[in-house]
């Protein structure tokens, strides 16, 4: 019985580093994946912001030959 004991020990030390090594290696591959997401999201908000700046100066644009339009007419 003891000796069953002491096999049992001597080999779950082995299987337990690699089931902690494996859950490390999740838990960094989650932080990375969500750093990932994060760095996309601010690429998203970035590029909302620049078509949005550029519609507002197209939309100025649009409404500066309008009025030339307008006043020629007049």
């Amino acid at each position: 019985m003891t000796g069953t004991i002491a096999v049992i020990m001597v080999f779950s030390i082995p299987i337990i580093a690699i089931v902690t090594d494996h859950f490390q290696k999740q838990s960094k591959m989650k932080h990375k994946m969500i750093q990932d997401e994060l760095e996309l999201e601010k690429l998203k908000h970035e590029n909302f912001l620049i078509e949005t700046q550029k519609m507002k100066m197209e939309l100025n644009q649009m409404l500066i030959e309008d009025n030339k339009d307008h006043s020629k007419l007049m």
